[in-house]
């Protein structure tokens, strides 16, 4: 293998071939990149984490009191999970991830961050499907807690709300199923959600029919690849005190 690249795994999942691959780009400098690819697209890169962190920070930041019980829907390369950890409130963080050969990266230590989430005692790893356990709030989030609510839910799965990973998931963006969603969030608990789009009214006022408060961030990085920014946006949504 040229050092230049190097595929660090390839495995079958259910959604089709998905490979973990580290590149360096000259460049760029003495960088290690690692990418997640499914199939032919492209998931994820090291490059652009800034906006996957801001979910954590902007969720968070909403979040009233101590103690917290977190989920992270979508473990990817483990940057929206570290970043929540930093938050020195958090008393356990689950992070819900349906492919179990990226949970075995991490676990695995293939990429870097595993080290970081395995170290921290309050970082849970839960190998499920996000989208139905975010619909049964009688079982809910936690195998070993069945209806345990949470202080916040922080969500990086679909490309968007209207680009879904999997055209299963399209079903979770209506008011019906957010709702149950919103049942396993305690009173005043958070719901975040990344997208690689700048906001979009439309969800935007779906969010409204469930939540008390809606607010949308737009998260700017530099991008090499374009010389200047590209954006992503991040959604912060507040449940009722009832």
């Amino acid at each position: 293998m040229s050092r230049l690249f190097e595929e660090l795994d390839s495995q079958a999942s259910p959604l089709g071939e998905i490979s973990l691959r580290r590149r360096r780009i000259p460049a760029l400098g003495d960088r290690d990149i690692y990418e997640v690819k499914l199939g032919e697209e492209f998931l994820m890169s090291s490059m652009f984490v800034e906006a996957e962190e801001a979910l954590s920070t902007l969720g968070l930041a909403a979040v009233q009191g101590d103690k917290l019980d977190v989920v992270v829907g979508g473990l990817g390369l483990g940057y929206t999970a570290v970043a929540a950890l930093k938050d020195a409130r958090i008393a356990e963080l689950l992070v819900v991830e349906a492919l179990d050969t990226v949970i075995g990266w991490h676990k695995d230590e293939k990429v870097p961050l595993g080290q970081i989430l395995n170290a921290d005692p309050r970082n849970r790893y839960v190998h499920g499907s996000f989208f139905d356990l975010a619909t049964a709030p009688a079982t809910g989030f936690d195998p070993h807690n069945p209806g345990k609510q949470f202080d916040a839910i922080l969500l990086d799965i679909d490309h968007s709300p209207s680009e879904y990973l999997n055209a299963a998931n399209a079903s979770f963006y209506t008011s019906a199923n957010l709702a149950l969603m919103a049942e396993q969030l305690k009173p005043n608990g958070v719901f975040a959600m990344w997208s690689q789009n700048l906001p979009e009214a439309d969800f935007e006022a779906l969010l409204r029919t469930v939540f008390a408060t809606v607010e949308s961030h737009v998260v700017s990085f530099y991008n090499p690849f374009l010389s200047g920014e590209s954006t992503n946006s991040v959604y912060v949504c507040v449940k009722g005190d009832a």
